[in-house]
């Protein structure tokens, strides 16, 4: 932040004293948000707003102001009613519903390399879509492997080489979660493991397979939290970010 650039341009009319106060203070309080503009210069990305339990006019008021600022937004866990009332202000966003992914713009940024999404089974697609696209949107290429659980394990080693290849590999699976540990077996990059709410009643909405995850005895396997692939796709972006960072040195 540059505060000579900032008041210079308030003394010069360009900037209100309230547009000069949250540039300094890096974020607009609105009374039910408090909107942080700096984040994208402190870690790359924009702040993406968490539409559960929030109201539809809450995320549209909050979506405008990251929109005007940014060019650029996303909503994870978002409503079509919440897509209603975005697209009043960005006719171009796009609502996923089996991710449930809101967004409008993209990161300008391309990341080298590809992020591979490994899902279990087809019942893990939407936790796997949902770091797919969050991956996308970030600036990562992604090469989605679906339905290659370890019931079949065939299925698996007929796409070896793609995970092989990939520079990050995220794991999506429920049930018990042991492809994590076969993928994490297989492959010399990074594997982040996301465990689903996927499973019957032993699986007890995703914490058998959390904890068969962070058990695993594959060597350095990443988890994040249950159904969280928006969490497994921004760790991803950070380990490219970090790539693109030390060869651009």
């Amino acid at each position: 932040m540059d505060i000579k650039d900032i008041l210079n341009r308030f003394q010069n009319g360009q900037l209100s004293i309230e547009q000069a106060e949250t540039e300094i203070h890096g974020f607009e309080d609105i009374g039910f948000s408090k909107i942080d503009y700096a984040r994208e210069s402190r870690t790359g990305h924009p702040e993406v707003i968490f539409g559960l339990n929030k109201t539809p006019e809450q995320v549209q008021i909050i979506f405008e102001r990251l929109y005007k600022k940014h060019g650029k937004v996303m909503v994870t866990r978002a409503t079509e009613q919440m897509a209603d009332l975005v697209k009043k202000i960005a006719p171009e966003a796009t609502y996923d519903h089996m991710s449930r992914l809101l967004t409008a713009g993209s990161s300008v940024v391309r990341f080298p390399g590809t992020v591979a999404v490994v899902s279990a089974g087809t019942a893990d697609m939407p936790v796997a879509e949902e770091a797919a696209q969050v991956a996308e949107w970030m600036g990562s290429e992604v090469d989605r492997i679906y339905d290659v659980g370890v019931a079949g394990i065939d299925r698996l080693l007929a796409n070896r080489e793609r995970i092989q290849n990939a520079t990050i590999i995220i794991v999506v699976a429920g049930m018990e979660g042991a492809l994590a540990s076969v993928v994490g077996g297989l492959v010399r990059h990074p594997v982040i493991a996301v465990p689903t709410s996927v499973g019957y009643g032993a699986h007890f909405f995703g914490m058998t397979p959390l904890l068969s995850m962070l058990s695993s005895c594959a060597s350095g396997i990443t988890v994040v939290n249950i159904d969280n692939g928006f969490g497994a796709a921004v760790a991803a972006s950070m380990i490219q970010q970090t790539i693109l960072e030390v060869l651009n040195r």
